[in-house]
């Protein structure tokens, strides 16, 4: 007595070659329609860029939109940066500064700069003094006198 799974096998076994007749005949026409409908722009584009087929069309070609996007990001970014600059060269066309503000500001770098200022170093009043130590007939002839 045959199980189901061979007598399923022996029905597959008649049909895999029809199936695969129907397989190759599908896959030439498919590749048959899209050689025609993308290969010339495919070639164009790949020629005007200088780079290969596969790399334009994995690459560039699905992500259009982001490309897109991100070239307008820039663009834009390029028109707000020449909208904000200011056309007067620096330095002229400008008042000098009045004395009080120039006080205030000697005032604001000198406060700044005892705040920054390195104290890893020892100032000469928080140094310890150095002990020299004095040579053995001093040290007896203090015991002795």
């Amino acid at each position: 007595m045959k199980i189901p799974r061979d007598i399923l096998f022996a029905r597959h076994q008649i049909i895999t070659p029809k199936l695969d007749a129907i397989r190759r005949s599908v896959v030439e026409e498919l590749n048959n329609q899209e050689t025609t409908e993308q290969g010339w722009r495919a070639s164009f584009v790949a020629s005007l860029l200088g780079c290969s087929n596969n790399l334009w069309l994995e690459l560039v070609l699905p992500c259009r939109r982001i490309w897109t996007g991100l070239a307008a990001v820039w663009i834009l970014v390029f028109i707000v940066n020449f909208s904000l600059r200011d056309g007067s060269p620096a330095g002229s066309g400008k008042p000098p500064a009045s004395p009080e503000i120039m006080m205030t500001f000697r005032d604001q770098q000198r406060m700044l700069n005892e705040l920054l200022a390195d104290r890893s170093f020892a100032t000469d009043a928080d140094r310890p003094k150095m002990y020299l130590p004095k040579s053995r007939t001093e040290t007896l002839r203090l015991f002795t006198a």
